[in-house]
């Protein structure tokens, strides 16, 4: 699954360890849903959705 999570994690000027923070996973994980290694879990993906304040259709694409 593609996605634009890098991007928006840059736009804030966040690493990937304060965004883990923030959703309460590690940097790896962040890493591995960046590069498309790992599809987040349904709730993961609605907490990260809440976080950049959109949708997630707007991050994730098939």
């Amino acid at each position: 699954m593609n996605n634009i999570m890098r991007e928006l994690r840059a736009e804030r000027g966040w690493s990937q360890a304060h965004l883990a923070e923030q959703l309460e996973v590690s940097r790896q994980t962040v890493n591995a849903i960046e590069t498309g290694r790992y599809d987040p879990s349904l709730p993961l993906a609605f907490a990260i959705a809440r976080l950049f304040e959109t949708t997630i259709e707007e991050i994730f694409t098939p």
